[in-house]
């Protein structure tokens, strides 16, 4: 049986780090780290995720500012907000909650936001610094994804990756990392002939596709580390009717006694992803004020 990585443990130990740094902060300089969360409509499932964004900014000290705007708003209202966000000092961090109405250009709000607070990383200017392996605020899940390969390999160099998925939100910025870490990395997607030969070479596989258990133990490497983004809400009928379930790109049942080390779904990059928008948050804040970065594990 392969090792759990326990991303919640590691996300917990993470936001700790964070804590103590804010603390400092705060002790030395007398300011807080600013995170401001934009939500446009009334989804409520992206309501209790912003909610738990808030909660888990004040739980590490920094200061939080949620705002709500009416789903059929303009573009422009949304812009202006993000203009005055911009322009406050104890804002140091801003993030428009995604996916946005049809009306609203995506690409012009990200756009619009300050690059040196863009801690989704989303920005054209940080995509760019990213790949050319400059200094960059990260997108969040795909760093999330790299400490936890590190928990588990943290010299990574020489190793062979497959990342499964070509998006611009994990699957490209996750591939610019592990180069970083001196991998040779393969992206692969749904077009790409005999994925399972592909993947079954591979020391690291990332699937973030969002087909439920698409990877199965065959296309595993014995002793491989599988880091699974997906998140799939699937029919669940031997638990009740019309219940569901959650899981991965991975098979898990299937994959975990062939892997060295794998991620469970709930548990294993969901943790991450909150716990890096706090860290890159830090970080956007210590650069503007102090202009360096926070001494943080990769490896927490």
């Amino acid at each position: 049986m392969s090792k759990i990585i326990d991303g919640k443990a590691i996300a917990s130990k993470l936001r700790a780090q964070i804590a103590l740094q804010v603390d400092e902060l705060y002790e030395n300089y007398q300011f807080k780290p600013g995170l401001a969360v934009v939500l446009v409509g009334e989804n409520p499932a992206s309501q209790i995720y912003v909610r738990n964004k808030a909660r888990m900014t004040e739980a590490v000290g920094m200061a939080s500012f949620s705002y709500i705007l009416d789903r059929n708003g303009s573009e422009n209202e949304l812009l202006d907000l993000i203009d005055r966000l911009n322009a406050r000092d104890d804002v140091h961090g801003i993030l428009v909650q995604l996916p946005l109405p049809d009306h609203i250009n995506t690409g012009n709000i990200i756009e619009s936001i300050n690059p040196a607070k863009d801690v989704d990383g989303f920005h054209p200017l940080n995509v760019g610094r990213i790949a050319s392996g400059q200094k960059a605020l990260v997108p969040c899940t795909p760093l999330g994804c790299s400490i936890l390969v590190k928990s588990v390999t943290p010299d990574l160099a020489g190793s062979y990756a497959v990342v499964i998925g070509r998006s611009n939100i994990v699957g490209k910025p996750v591939s610019q990392l592990l180069l970083q870490e001196n991998c040779t990395v393969t992206i692969a997607h749904s077009r790409t002939r005999n994925l399972d030969q592909v993947t079954a070479s591979a020391d690291i596989v990332i699937a973030a596709v969002g087909r439920p258990e698409l990877v199965k133990a065959n296309w595993i490497k014995p002793g491989a580390i599988v880091i699974d983004v997906g998140i799939n809400r699937i029919p669940a009928p031997e638990i009740g009717a019309d219940k569901t379930r959650l899981v991965g790109d991975v098979d898990f049942a299937d994959v975990s006694p062939i892997a060295g080390a794998i991620t469970p779904v709930p548990g294993g990059v969901g943790p991450m992803t909150i716990a890096c928008l706090l860290r890159n948050t830090l970080q956007a804040a210590m650069e503007s004020r102090l202009g360096y970065s926070p001494s943080l594990s990769c490896n927490p």
